[in-house]
């Protein structure tokens, strides 16, 4: 393939929507919607999403255009209303800014104990731009690699792109990241991640991984990239100008054994349907790299079983391998996407039954909540009760793990918190041996038998029931 040079980068955020020839085409309504949302929630595109993967004749049911663009539902009622009379009134901005912030505490900014219960130490300090949930993957935010080429509408960590610094994950020091890891030989699985660490130079990149070859570091085996890239913008691995040093650097530590897993994130088969897209998939894994992807469940962009069929056996046609399906986390403009756990359920099961055997690598849906990554295994009847089949995939206690429980089915439910154990138990099988966990670190733990608060507030719950 004779490759073209780059396009010009050029990013719309807030302050530009409308320099976009084609929202300027929309109806003035839908422009003022978007203009009042995206105060709130952070708003960022690129002209080659612009271009190149949205079917404008399909506005508003395009599923990138859902992706990346506001829209009226992402807020709840009364933040929508109080904030587009400032905005209509041309208040002025520190105003907007205040209820923005206001607005912002309500949509639980870091679930899943991110900032409580993550955040590891080193030398008595800790690090804030590290997590260590699970003892062998430590997660890496690297300060420069905190934004994205776009942003997804529906990202749990929106919380790091509003520029408030107490709820931002970011690591300014390399060295401290590679003290940090030999100091902590149980870590074989380093995943960088963000914002997207592609948004970064070679040069930068190196800075963190290239130091990994010492055998101070033989324990990390897998290195693991976090990435929006391929869809927003693929040219970071083509005709980019340090496109093929980066390409050498993920080469150099295959050749050293490291695993170098690309974490790709595909809503859905059309965010890859490009020249450019196809010729970045075959660059990275001619280097080497294995292509896994992954994505949450998402009304408006993919809650149909066909479309997730679709983009497996196509991941699968171009060399990926389907990973994960999650359930959309409970934060930021989740009432908007969320689906109850039994659609979810029916969804990936009428999904995965319609592929090969070497689509169903894809394990879900599964969700990313405080004690672990819950999945849902099936819906059963036992012993005249309905119930959720649920085992951890991977949990912050290694015995959790595989480990088949039970919840009362719940056909409203839409997060772990919301369920409630079958069978006349009083909790969960992990929950005691969490709490014992939780206070140690000293963190606050409710009563035995009291829902844990590991989900959405509960007006983003109620919003959920009318939209």
């Amino acid at each position: 393939m004779i490759l073209e040079p780059s396009p010009r980068y050029r990013a719309y955020t807030q302050a530009h929507l409308d320099d976009i020839p084609q929202v300027r085409g929309l109806a003035e309504d839908v422009r003022f919607e978007m203009r009042v949302v995206s105060n709130v929630l952070p708003f960022r595109v690129n002209e080659y999403v612009i271009e190149h993967l949205i079917q404008w004749d399909r506005v508003p049911h395009d599923p990138v255009y859902q992706l990346v663009f506001p829209q009226r539902g992402m807020l709840t009622e009364d933040h929508y209303d109080r904030m587009a009379k400032l905005v209509a009134a041309d208040a002025p901005k520190a105003e907007i800014k205040a209820l923005a912030d206001e607005i912002r505490a309500d949509l639980n900014p870091h679930p899943a104990g991110q900032q409580e219960l993550n955040v590891p130490m080193l030398d008595g300090e800790p690090m804030k731009g590290l997590q260590h949930k699970y003892k062998e993957t430590v997660l890496l935010f690297p300060a420069q690699g905190q934004t994205c080429h776009a942003y997804c509408t529906f990202c749990f960590r929106w919380a790091q792109f509003i520029g408030d610094q107490d709820l931002k994950f970011a690591q300014k020091d390399a060295d401290q990241v590679h003290r940090y890891l030999a100091a902590h030989p149980e870590a074989r699985d380093l995943l960088v991640t963000g914002g997207d660490p592609m948004v970064m130079r070679s040069k930068v990149l190196r800075q963190y991984l290239e130091p990994l070859l010492d055998p101070t570091y033989d324990h990390i085996t897998d290195i693991r990239i976090g990435s929006k890239s391929l869809t927003f913008w693929p040219y970071r691995f083509t005709t980019d100008d340090d496109a093929d040093d980066t390409l050498r650097l993920f080469e150099k530590l295959v050749d050293a054994g490291k695993h170098v897993a690309f974490m790709a994130h595909f809503e859905h088969a059309q965010e890859f349907d490009t020249p450019v897209a196809h010729e970045a998939i075959r660059r990275l894994r001619d280097a080497g790299v294995i292509i896994r992807c992954q994505a949450p469940l998402v009304r408006h962009i993919n809650d149909d079983a066909a479309a997730w069929s679709h983009m497996w056996q196509e991941q699968v046609r171009l060399g990926m391998v389907p990973y994960y399906m999650f359930v959309e986390r409970d934060t930021g403009a989740k009432a908007y996407f969320e689906l109850p756990l039994a659609e979810a359920y029916q969804i990936y099961r009428d999904a995965i039954r319609n592929t090969s055997g070497l689509a169903r690598t894809a394990r879900g849906p599964s969700m990313s909540c405080e004690p672990g990554k819950v999945e849902v295994q099936g819906i059963a009847e036992i012993g005249g009760e309905k119930v959720f089949v649920l085992r951890f995939i991977q949990a912050r206690m290694d015995e959790w793990v595989q480990r088949p429980f039970f919840a009362k089915f719940d056909p409203k439910a839409t997060w772990f918190d919301q369920l409630v154990p079958a069978f006349g138990e009083k909790e969960f099988f992990f929950e005691a041996d969490y709490r014992a966990l939780k206070e140690a670190k000293g963190v606050l733990t409710p009563k035995p038998g009291a829902r844990r608060n590991l989900g959405a507030p509960a007006q983003a719950r109620s919003l959920a029931e009318t939209n």
